[in-house]
């Protein structure tokens, strides 16, 4: 064994070193509190914004295609020719689902209540599997092209609390035209909750055929095509390819474009999140500068003598800084496996609850990345170690004589 090792693990030892042991935990508790803390913050990071971008995706798609003319506005613009063009974007990876969809402005009317609500009108290809764990009471409704136009409404569980409508009761919507306003009765089939206010204020799903009736479409017409991808971070590159698919006369548009205000709130997470991690480097480091500075003070006896039995300075360097990077060990041990039990515990149990009103979720979402992870590691262990060079240069400047002379 090298003499280096040999007295670093012997200067460790905290009962012998009572005074120093004590500074020896402190640098262990503060890097692994550090790194728990920058674990955590990542993971929270990362599992609210897949949970706030997933129930947008789930709700508009990933990518809208839509008219020029109807982009922007609940009255849209018919599409009649999709047939061969919506085959294409199927087919196009990493798509995984393609669905029509129609929307349509009108008004709801219980007693003396009144609501705006935008019908999204909905056929036998809409994908239900993320719908169904939103609902919260009653049921989805199937849409089927041999059976008669459903009646039923699916409303959000603001329209329920402000109109006291339940699954089972009826509930009329009209719909003003140009020159006339036109009503349909529907039934309540059950009540969903996004989390998502902007959403769920606003939109109630019904059948489509509804919405091609009151505008006088064609039987087969749509207003739009919603589009799923199995890769969110390639959405972009997908929306450039199926820009060159569609007719010109279409658009495409991600939910990046559709909600910019929703994603650059995220954005501004990531921000937090870098300033939190920057802080608990900072703060790990300066106190692994402190024990470091206190372990060679506490030895400068011990250092003159062993420059005086023939050790270098950068031998008795390497002593104390092999007992920085193992305080540095412990501490990353530590705070990994506290941070990820956390996570776990977190994920499985639901134990940290949120207010849904303001952060659209109502617990708090984790997911880790195991690169994420790695980087926070290595980058503790990069900087702390970095900044121990300041005080481990004070060994240089100890002389011998002098040194072994203190009492």
């Amino acid at each position: 064994m090298r003499f280096e090792f040999f007295i670093a693990r012997r200067m460790l030892n905290t009962r012998e070193n009572p005074f120093s042991g004590s500074f020896i935990r402190i640098a262990v508790i503060s890097v692994a509190l550090g790194v728990m803390m920058m674990i955590l913050s990542d993971a929270i990071l990362i599992g609210f914004q897949t949970a706030i971008r997933d129930k947008i995706a789930g709700f508009a798609g990933h990518i809208r295609i839509t008219p020029f003319s109807g982009n922007d506005s609940w009255e849209q613009e018919p599409l009649l020719d999709y047939a061969d063009w919506m085959d294409s974007v199927r087919l196009t990876p990493p798509v995984v689902h393609v669905q029509g969809i129609a929307t349509k402005a009108g008004i709801i009317k219980t007693g003396e209540q009144l609501e705006g609500v935008v019908l999204k009108g909905i056929g036998p290809d809409f994908y239900w599997g993320w719908f169904n764990d939103q609902i919260i009471e009653g049921e989805a409704f199937a849409v089927r092209d041999t059976a008669k136009t459903s009646s039923a409404l699916l409303i959000s569980s603001v329209l329920s609390k402000r109109l006291n409508l339940h699954p089972g009761d009826d509930v009329p919507v009209y719909f003003v035209n140009e020159s006339h306003t036109r009503a349909r009765k529907f039934t309540v089939a059950g009540v969903y909750e996004t989390g998502l206010v902007e959403f769920d204020k606003l939109y109630a799903l019904c059948d489509i055929r509804h919405i091609r009736r009151l505008n006088n479409w064609d039987k087969a017409a749509i207003a739009g095509v919603e589009v799923f991808s199995s890769d969110f971070n390639a959405i972009e590159e997908l929306n450039s390819r199926l820009y060159e698919i569609i007719p010109y006369d279409l658009d495409s548009r991600t939910i990046r474009d559709l909600y910019p205000q929703m994603f650059d709130w995220l954005a501004l997470q990531d921000t937090n999140v870098i300033v939190i991690m920057l802080l608990m480097v900072i703060v790990a480091g300066i106190t692994m500068i402190a024990t470091l500075l206190i372990l060679i003070l506490e030895r400068t006896r011990m250092i003159g003598v062993l420059k005086a039995m023939g050790a270098t300075s950068k031998s008795v360097r390497n002593i104390f800084i092999l007992n920085a990077v193992r305080i540095i060990g412990s501490g990353l041990l530590w705070g990994n496996a506290i941070a990820l039990t956390l996570v776990l515990l977190q994920h499985f149990t639901g134990v940290i609850t949120l207010p849904q009103e303001s952060y659209y979720v109502n617990t708090v979402p984790v997911a880790f990345s195991v690169g994420h992870i790695l980087l926070i590691n290595i980058g503790t262990i990069f900087v702390c170690s970095a900044m121990l060079l300041i005080p481990s240069g004070i060994i240089a400047r100890i002389h011998p004589v002098q040194s072994i002379r203190i009492e």
